[in-house]
């Protein structure tokens, strides 16, 4: 069993020193140089930077802190201790790394500080922990309104964004709004990757022969679940059994089972759903998150 663990405890070490190497490069080259902000607790903290002159290694870690303990009681102690510990790497690499300020051309600043934050951001999730601890404060208060955790955070953030718009300036603002969505999109294709896996749901008279053919000819697993077609408006008393076939590929592969299948079947009833984990049966191994 330690040798199954091992490799798994050095990946999780590698990704997340990764990360926080990634989050000190765009905080001092891009984003606290040009007074930039982003969303959760590090766009508080690098508000609570601009507007008092805290240090903002000390501030990150300290304004972290309260969503680490309450992550222990609402994820796993294991989670806390990870992040506490990728949270103070954080700081002293903010300290003592003395990263050189790369720009001053507000759009580039606003894009590729999002983009190195949301990477850094992005591997230290795949490493098992967080450098910013809102969506564990989302979690907590999710269970206790009626509010989606994405809701939630999308109003925390409204409100860091507001402060930093009467405090310095609406392009300040607009601009940081914008290294915030970059860095949203890139944890999604850092976590998720290329790859990303999609559901895909096959209603055909054909359907043996689909069958057959994503199985023999994509590789895929399917699952078929018995149901019934027809019920149409003309004609709702007639109706026939069906085989409806699920399978999973990722969304590279949409286009080509959806030719094979029009190939098949041009009046096939195909619809796609996203998958955010997906792990075991014929799928290949994903990194895990």
């Amino acid at each position: 069993m330690k040798r199954k663990q091992f490799p798994l405890w050095l990946t999780d070490i590698i990704y997340t020193t990764l990360g926080i190497l990634f989050c000190g490069f765009a905080l001092k080259s891009f984003l606290v140089p040009n007074k930039f902000f982003d969303g959760g607790v590090t766009g508080i903290s690098l508000l609570m930077h601009e507007l008092y002159h805290f240090n903002i290694a000390y501030v990150i870690v300290i304004a972290n802190i309260p969503f680490i303990i309450m992550g222990a009681f609402q994820v796993t102690r294991a989670f806390a201790f990870k992040t506490l510990a990728a949270v103070i790497g954080l700081g002293l690499c903010l300290q003592f790394i003395p990263y050189p300020q790369i720009t001053s051309d507000l759009l580039l600043v606003s894009i590729f500080g999002g983009v190195f934050m949301g990477i850094g951001v992005g591997l230290a999730i795949r490493g098992g922990c967080a450098l910013d601890g809102i969506e564990v404060l989302a979690l907590y208060t999710g269970k206790r309104i009626s509010f989606t955790i994405s809701e939630i955070i999308l109003g925390i953030n409204v409100v860091i964004f507001l402060i930093a718009a009467i405090e310095l300036g609406l392009p300040t603002a607009l601009y940081s709004i914008l290294t915030y969505y970059t860095a949203s999109r890139t944890i999604n294709y850092v976590i998720e990757g290329l790859e990303e896996y999609t559901g895909v749901t096959i209603i055909s008279s054909e359907n043996e022969l689909i069958k057959e053919k994503l199985v023999k000819e994509l590789d895929r697993g399917i699952t078929v679940y018995k149901g019934e077609r027809g019920y149409l408006k003309d004609s709702f008393d007639i109706h026939q059994p069906v085989d409806i076939v699920f399978t999973v590929v990722t969304r590279l592969q949409v286009r080509q089972l959806r030719n094979m299948v029009s190939d098949i079947d041009p009046k096939a009833f195909i619809f796609t759903s996203s998958i955010k984990e997906a792990a075991g049966g014929v799928l290949k191994k994903k990194a895990r998150h």
